[in-house]
């Protein structure tokens, strides 16, 4: 019988907590209700501004003696890497790996080949980027600051070989996000594919959106996310919008929301996971408008869980995640207010497809569905 693995978690914490950091939380309590010894290691971007930041990207991260340390103490057969840019990077996975775990890394973005890692601009999806071929990111500034670009474009490529060379095992958190990186140049064979979850308690016993009294938008406010589209067509729907978040776009969007009509938009600004909850109870629908290509989705899954019902564009993994028929095109104000106004107007519709998608968020994204798909993967890299 094979023993159980010992998993060390890596993560380098973003500027600003988002999405991964929740990823990272989850993947810990995973392993914890498994009965998985592990132990979570961190380096934090919000420590290292922007020049120690660059360097550390060119020299291919750092912390070995650390990531050394930790792979021993625990004993670890795998070190299970989320974003290790640009503190950690391949020089720390070469050090887990000469320590004698196995390395496994989940792709929460496109960030192996992208220097702003959403793959994003000019409004649409952009994989110029591929492979070693990181010059469009320097040649288009996608950074803002043409040596923070050159960094970049010079930094992942130069460093992608050691990177394919210590990983045993890509993990993405979509089907698509896994065909997608195999284009941009992961190697198939390795790819696996383990979705995000939601813990059992975090799933709604059943739908209360017949009572909502808003729309709401949960997420980071940048181009990328589409919420500028949300924003127009709640607008045009005449129905209420609640945003929460914060990000580049916040000011452009108050102004956008004080040319609407009285209470047509209400900007929250950032909001703690008590009170997105409170608002997730208290919301008709969740629209989740992303322009870029979605690798998942976790404010779609946690509507979903909520028992809200969900539009959401027709991009990426979001088709994957919410249904086909819980989607409309990417970036048509007008489609996506339409089907904002059908729901709007239908309290029972919104509470019997708020029941469906608690049923489908419990079925295909429960905890211990992932856990079997994560072990799976742990089991496959230690029989090498």
């Amino acid at each position: 019988m094979t023993s159980a693995p010992r998993v060390l978690v890596l993560h380098n914490r973003y500027r600003l907590p988002g999405g991964e950091e929740r990823a990272v939380e989850l993947h810990t309590a995973a392993l914890s209700a498994a009965g998985i010894a592990h132990e979570l290691l961190e380096a934090d971007s919000s420590a290292a501004g922007p020049a120690r930041a660059a360097s550390a990207l060119l020299a291919g991260g750092g912390q070995e003696r650390e990531v050394d340390a930790a792979v021993r103490s625990l004993g670890a057969t795998v070190a299970h890497v989320h974003n290790m840019q640009p503190l950690l990077g391949p020089r720390a996975l070469a050090a887990a790996r000469a320590a004698g775990a196995r390395v496994v890394i989940t792709l929460h973005n496109f960030r192996l080949f992208c220097a702003i890692a959403v793959a994003f601009r000019d409004g649409e999806p952009c994989f110029r980027c591929r492979g070693r071929m990181t010059l469009p990111g320097l040649a288009l500034n996608c950074r803002g600051s043409l040596p923070e670009a050159a960094a970049y474009a010079v930094g992942l490529s130069a460093h992608l070989p050691a990177v394919l060379d210590a990983v045993d095992a890509f993990v993405a958190p979509s089907h698509h996000a896994a065909g997608q990186l195999a284009r941009l140049g992961v190697p198939a064979r390795r790819l696996h594919v383990v979705p995000h979850y939601l813990p059992e308690e975090a799933i709604a016993a059943r739908s209360r959106a017949g009572d909502g009294r808003f729309v709401l938008y949960a997420g980071r406010l940048s181009e990328e996310k589409g919420v500028a589209v949300a924003v127009e067509a709640a607008v045009h729907a005449g129905v209420p919008l609640v945003v929460a978040g914060e990000g580049p776009l916040e000011g452009e969007l108050r102004e956008r929301a004080a040319g609407a009509r009285p209470e047509a938009v209400t900007l929250l600004g950032r909001v703690d996971r008590p009170r997105l909850g409170g608002l997730l109870a208290e919301a008709a629908a969740v629209v989740v408008p992303s322009l870029w290509d979605e690798t998942f989705g976790y404010a779609a899954l946690e509507a979903m869980a909520a028992g809200v019902p969900v539009v959401a564009s027709r991009t990426g993994a979001l088709p994957e995640v919410v249904g086909e028929a819980n989607c409309v095109p990417r970036g048509d104000a007008r489609a996506l207010a339409s089907a904002l106004r059908d729901l709007w107007e239908d309290p029972a519709r919104r509470e019997a497809e708020g029941d469906a998608l608690i049923a489908r968020a419990r079925e295909r994204f429960g905890r211990e569905r992932h856990t079997e798909r994560l072990l799976a993967v742990y089991a496959a890299v230690e029989r090498g």
